[in-house]
């Protein structure tokens, strides 16, 4: 990677790594595998979304905000899904996130209730992160005029929602060890990053 390029992921979105440039090409010749992929992507941020809410209810700002998020997630879940029809293609089988599920292990998991909570929401922060780089690529690099601008809106509407998880952590928990924290998710996810085999059949 390019120097510059490195630091214009890092100054939008914080990531330490930017997806290797030959993922687009393979996606594209996977469109089906990709487009099937984000469908369920879109699917499960929806449900972590309402499952957010119902073990946190008794946070007002939290339930306000994640309540329409479930409705605009799924309905990008409904959007993904009319794309595959219309070009004759079908849904697939939802296949095993290894990128999430190494996000997942990094969660802590004992301990503090409130360190607890801040790993959920910094989990989410990052994948839509991470979503909303992919999503970039793929506005930048198909040759599909129209997939071109379809991922940019996704683009779009990724970087607001990884902003608010951002926000609410640090509506809940002190800013300066939500930094912190966020910190140690930034080097946990590059090293994911370097683990994974380059795919063009997933998202992440």
């Amino acid at each position: 990677m390019e120097l510059n390029e490195i630091n214009a992921v890092k100054n939008i979105l914080g990531l330490h790594l930017p997806t290797d440039p030959r993922w687009v090409d393979l996606a594209a010749i996977s469109l089906e595998d990709i487009l099937t992929d984000h469908a369920y992507c879109e699917q499960k941020a929806a449900t972590t979304c309402i499952s957010l809410i119902q073990k946190h209810n008794d946070k007002t700002l939290l339930v306000k905000e994640l309540a329409p998020l479930v409705t605009e997630e799924w309905g990008h879940f409904r959007l993904v899904l009319q794309e595959l029809q219309k070009r004759g293609l079908s849904l697939g089988r939802q296949r095993k996130d290894e990128y999430v599920n190494q996000l997942l292990a990094f969660q802590r998991k004992g301990g503090n209730p409130e360190e607890r909570f801040l790993d959920q929401l910094l989990t989410m922060a990052m994948i839509e992160a991470r979503s909303c780089e992919r999503f970039k690529r793929l506005s930048e690099g198909l040759n599909d005029e129209y997939l071109r601008r379809f991922y940019r809106r996704f683009m779009e509407s990724e970087a607001g929602h990884y902003v608010l998880f951002i926000q609410l952590a640090e509506h809940y928990i002190d800013a300066e060890k939500v930094r912190k924290r966020w910190a140690e998710w930034l080097v946990e996810e590059a090293r994911i990053m370097n683990t994974l085999q380059i795919r063009g059949d997933r998202i992440h």
